[in-house]
Order: C-alpha cells, then sequence, then structure tokens
C-alpha cells in the first residue's frame, strides 16, 4: 500500500516522506473500501442529475443595466488616448 500512497503523492505533487506515506496508507485504504462501497448500489435506470431537487434556475431578463459610462470613467485619469487609459512604460 505504501507504493500506492507514494504514487498518488507523486500524481497531486506532494512531498511525503516514507513515514508519512506509512500514516495515510489506513487512510487511503478506507477511502478505496468506501468507493468500493459505493460502486455496489444499483443506479440503472437512475437518471443522472445536476441538483437533488427538480427546479429550474431563474433567469433575469437580458437587459443593459449599466449604460455607456466611458467618459465618466475615463474622465479622472491623468491622461487618455483614443478613448484608453495612458500608462507609463514600464518594460524597455
Amino acid at each position: 500500500m505504501n507504493v500506492d500512497v507514494l504514487k498518488v503523492a507523486m500524481l497531486a505533487r506532494i512531498r511525503l516522506t516514507q513515514d508519512e506515506a506509512e500514516g495515510l496508507g489506513p487512510q487511503l485504504n478506507k477511502i478505496l473500501a468506501y468507493i468500493d462501497k459505493l460502486s455496489e448500489i444499483a443506479t440503472e435506470g437512475v437518471a443522472p442529475t445536476a441538483h437533488p431537487h427538480d427546479v429550474a434556475m431563474p433567469l433575469r431578463a437580458d437587459v443593459v443595466s449599466n449604460g455607456n459610462r466611458r467618459d465618466e470613467l475615463l474622465a479622472p485619469a491623468p491622461a487618455i488616448e483614443d478613448g484608453l487609459y495612458v500608462v507609463p512604460k514600464v518594460i524597455e
């Protein structure tokens, strides 16, 4: 099992010591046993769902809620050009 823990740790890019891997072995065994137990549940004929309740997401009207405020937003800028902010060059 220690090899499995180390392989999972490598795939997850987690550095483990040998002692840590040995300590995590029983926990990984419990997780895998639970997954095996879940796979025993009969799910044939059960439609997949994205939500446990039969509800529809409310939709809002597709309307513009904030109009063109370009001039208002550019007003406090120290420098603008062609409707864009001018910023100092930082990379030579």
